[in-house]
């Protein structure tokens, strides 16, 4: 166990110096190379290239245009596609295409790309605009050979505003002021999140000095496409928030729940004071009441104790001796106890009053409202939505941090967490549960491959995948999400905040990611 625990270490010092999350460099590990070669009798006759994008694992869109040799003599073409990733290219074939928009649908196998995320919405007037692709010129500048074309590199990335809706041939399209060229085409026009707007589809013509503008077919006409094709894709309709945005909101809502504590605090001082005021009023009080009851018993035998001696001596001058002595002794009692009463008389010392004890507010285990079968519910305003579109979740959650039965949460303070590696996915999920405020949280970040591999090699450091019992499995799970969570990014690309509340009888449904395959 301690070996494990120091390669643990050794691979997060290793990644301890993590890029800063960057969406448009997540969104561009999705967008690919389209290459068609044309050959034949074995003798390659044409080469083109541009752009596309996954919106499946082994799906990208492109334009029409760019594979239409491919469609129109598909044995003598091949498409070739080439991710931003890795050290391969992958043979692809066509499986829709829609010439009227100027879009196509190409399946390939070998590897599993990120898909990018549709935005549902429009663009602000002049708001700022992204596009990824591989520009032709570019590639004429740089490129040393052939093999350049097919061999996997980032997307080139310009930016600019957008100008406008227009009607392009019967087709929606998107203007904007980013920089494309021939290449780009097939790419996606992005958002600040890195979510789709549109796909770049052309350029206007720049005569005389005019300034250009690019072309790119909308996010409605895409989706239509992709409906038509029956190829599921991923959709969000919350505007873009940036991440200095949602920071800021975070360090907004973290003073205003500050200065919300310490006027509590105030509050609760004060009102302490108050109540201790009183308390010591009402003790002051039932000491005076007491030492009056003291004295008065006092006084009164010490007149019974007067009146004794007065009668012992009556008896003694009628020489009853025998009586007399009696009488006298009793007198004298009870004048020892009126001077023994009268000096126990209680004092007031005002620092040995204790405050009236508050009521406990429980031990610090999650109540039995924070437990048990939850439906969580998104809040928009305290998250950042970017490329997941969860409204909902559905979680089970037990005492000891058992999540719907089969996923193991480690404790971090009073809350229950825990950091998921998926085996197929780019990304690493930390999923926070406070039993206190029953919220419930998922902070994504979209990694590259690299950090990828590390991230898995970090999380089978302690292979606890199941609900255990056993403390010590436990301790190193929190170890080791402790590492994970110091390898991560300063800054997430996601987070999603979720208010949860006790569901209604039945059997829990999927849990957002709570209780994914790692």
């Amino acid at each position: 166990m301690v070996r494990r625990l120091v390669m643990m270490f050794v691979l997060a010092l290793a990644w301890s110096t993590p890029a800063r999350a960057d969406d448009i460099s997540a969104s561009g590990r999705g967008v690919v190379r389209i290459v068609t070669i044309a050959v034949v009798e074995d003798e390659v006759v044409g080469f083109g290239h541009g752009s596309g994008f996954a919106v499946a694992p082994n799906r990208v869109v492109t334009n029409a245009h760019v594979v239409e040799l491919a469609d129109r003599y598909p044995g003598n073409v091949v498409i070739g596609i080439v991710p931003s990733e890795g050290d391969k290219s992958f043979q692809g074939k066509l499986v829709a295409i829609d010439q009227q928009r100027d879009l196509a649908l190409i399946e390939f196998s070998g590897v599993r790309l990120s898909p990018l995320t549709l935005f549902t919405g429009l663009p602000a007037d002049g708001e700022s605009l992204i596009a990824l692709g591989y520009p032709g010129n570019v590639d004429l500048a740089t490129a040393r050979s052939a093999a350049d074309f097919i061999r996997p590199q980032s997307p080139v990335r310009s930016q600019g505003g957008f100008a406008g809706n227009r009607m392009l041939q019967g087709t929606n399209v998107l203007l904007h002021t980013a920089s494309i060229a021939r290449g780009n085409s097939g790419g996606p026009l992005l958002d600040r999140c890195g979510r789709v707007l549109g796909v770049n589809s052309a350029i206007t013509r720049a005569d005389e000095g005019d300034s250009t503008f690019a072309f790119a077919i909308a996010g409605n006409e895409l989706a239509a496409f992709l409906q038509g094709a029956k190829q599921p894709f991923a959709s969000v309709g919350i505007p873009c928030t940036s991440v200095e945005e949602q920071l800021a909101q975070e360090r907004d809502a973290d003073e205003k729940a500050r200065i919300e504590a310490d006027a509590k605090a105030r509050a609760d001082a004060a009102r302490s004071a108050d109540e201790r005021e009183d308390t010591i009023a009402q003790a002051r009080a039932r000491n005076a009441a007491a030492r009056e009851n003291y004295m008065a018993g006092a006084a009164v035998l010490l007149v019974l104790g007067a009146l004794a001696l007065g009668g012992a001596g009556l008896l003694l001058s009628r020489e009853r001796q025998r009586e007399a002595i009696w009488l006298a002794a009793g007198g004298g009692v009870l004048m020892l106890g009126a001077v023994a009463l009268f000096v126990s008389r209680p004092d007031f010392d005002e620092t040995k009053i204790l405050s009236i004890p508050k009521a406990s507010a429980g031990p610090a285990v999650p109540s039995q409202s924070a437990l048990g079968r939850m439906v969580c519910t998104l809040v928009p305003a305290r998250s950042r939505v970017t490329v997941t579109a969860v409204d909902k979740v559905d979680l089970d959650i037990g005492a000891d941090g058992c999540i719907n039965g089969r996923t193991q949460y480690a404790e971090s303070g009073t809350r229950w967490q825990r950091i998921l590696v998926p085996e197929q996915e780019q990304s690493v999920s930390v999923l926070d549960y406070d039993p206190g405020s029953r919220i419930y949280t998922n902070t994504r970040y979209l990694l590259s491959s690299a950090q990828m591999e590390k991230a898995r090699a970090l999380r089978s450091s302690v292979p606890i995948k199941t609900c255990s019992a056993d403390q010590a499995a436990r301790a190193a799970l929190a170890t080791q999400q402790q590492a994970l969570r110091a390898a991560l990014p300063q800054v997430y690309n996601e987070k999603l905040v979720y208010s949860c509340s006790p569901a209604a009888s039945g059997p829990p449904t999927a849990a957002g990611g709570a209780a994914a395959a790692e």
